[in-house]
């Protein structure tokens, strides 16, 4: 698989190469930050109106120190895709004078064992949290 040489590109194939399968759906969070708690809510009940499928959460990024609305989408991750929303999101978050800060893929993903903690089998002795 060929990838565009810009951030978004260089971002899929580092997931390709770590093993992640990129022809199905993922969870796929986009980041847009506001310097704003106001905004960033307003941002956020805008969001939460409109049909978008995906969860939504917020919190405030003690590292930027901005409010950071974290959207996450299930979705196949394509180049094409991920631009498209990205802009989309862009567009919408400068409306609360806000903007995207890219996005990411959580490594753990429903389904995936491989990122278990070394292989400890949990039993109803256990005293960790699940």
């Amino acid at each position: 698989m060929q990838f565009p040489d810009d951030d978004n590109g260089k971002m899929l194939a580092a997931m390709a190469e770590s093993g992640i399968d990129l022809s199905v759906a993922l969870d796929v969070d986009f980041f847009l930050i506001f310097d704003d708690q106001r905004d960033a809510e307003s941002a956020l009940e805008a969001l939460a109106q409109t049909d978008l499928k995906g969860e939504l959460e917020l919190n405030f990024s003690e590292e930027i120190e901005k409010w950071e609305l974290i959207v996450c989408l299930n979705m196949v991750p394509a180049y094409e895709t991920l631009v498209a929303k990205e802009i989309e999101l862009n567009d919408f978050a400068q409306e609360f004078d806000g903007m995207t800060d890219g996005w990411g893929v959580m490594q753990h993903q429903e389904g995936d064992d491989e990122f278990a903690d070394d292989d400890h089998e949990c039993d109803d002795n256990c005293s960790h949290s699940h």
